[in-house]
């Protein structure tokens, strides 16, 4: 296990230093991260903890998952690795158009 902490349900309000400390009394926080919105900057309702040890983090995710923080529920557990991004925009960076069946457009 590693120790990175995923951790959703966080409320819009939240901080990252009210992160830090509510998994700091659980164990040593290297980080801890709220992701937002890159368009309004607004909290997405979840972020990450990086913890000092994997032992310090499993300690962290039994504790917190499932309580309340803020007045909603935390889900807290082992952080998966970021999965790779297709290049592209729609169509998954596929080409697209081609014969939509029909009449032909006329110019």
């Amino acid at each position: 296990m590693g120790s990175k902490i995923f951790v959703g349900g966080l409320p819009y309000a939240a901080t990252e230093q009210e992160l830090t400390d509510l998994f700091g009394q659980h164990g040593a926080v290297a980080s801890a991260q709220i992701v937002t919105d890159r368009f309004t900057g607004q909290s997405r309702g979840f972020g990450f903890v990086e913890m000092s040890s994997p032992s310090e983090a499993q300690t962290a995710i039994n504790a917190l998952n499932g309580t309340q923080f803020g007045g909603r529920t935390l889900t807290v557990n082992e952080a998966k690795p970021r999965e790779a991004r297709s290049e592209g925009g729609r169509n998954g960076g596929f080409g697209g158009g081609g014969s939509r069946g029909g009449k032909r457009d006329r110019w």
